[in-house]
């Protein structure tokens, strides 16, 4: 965890700078494997998962901070981004009515969402954001749908 803490020197590196990848893959990493080792050393929490939670939202918000500014994102890419959002809020809403708490799945499709919008920053080079941001919105959006699914009808994958 303490690694992940880097999140926020991200925001004093140049976007897009050897350091800014630097960091980037470093924190991005250390998340994909901190529940694999916390599984594999048995020493997973849930304390432990829903600090993961909060550092990846750590993570995402600052990567925003640091490349939105310097992006040019067509509208409807912001509107596409609103429609995914609005599906998660009524799916942390629907799983507080079900299970009386706050849940969020980590399913195989919301994995591959994180891993699509992880590596966009990295094909900004070359291939153009309209084109990539198609592919992660489609999958996000078929990842939010999902989850909600699962939540509703307490068919949860892990």
């Amino acid at each position: 965890m303490q690694v992940r803490s880097l999140s926020i020197i991200i925001l004093f590196s140049p976007a897009f700078s050897p350091m800014f990848y630097a960091l980037y893959l470093i924190v991005g990493f250390t998340d994909m494997i901190d529940g694999v080792v916390a599984r594999k050393t048995n020493t997973v929490s849930e304390f432990g998962s829903k600090l993961d939670t909060v550092a990846d939202f750590i993570f995402v918000v600052v990567c925003l901070i640091k490349l939105v500014p310097i992006l040019e994102v067509p509208i409807w890419l912001w509107v596409w981004t609103g429609v995914i959002a609005v599906i998660k809020i009524i799916n942390l809403i629907s799983g507080f009515i079900v299970e009386k708490m706050f849940v969020a799945e980590h399913t195989v499709m919301n994995k591959l969402t994180g891993l699509l919008l992880f590596v966009l920053p990295m094909t900004l080079e070359f291939i153009d954001l309209k084109y990539s941001a198609i592919v992660v919105c489609a999958v996000g959006t078929f990842a939010a749908i999902q989850e909600g699914h699962y939540i509703r009808t307490k068919r949860f994958e892990v």
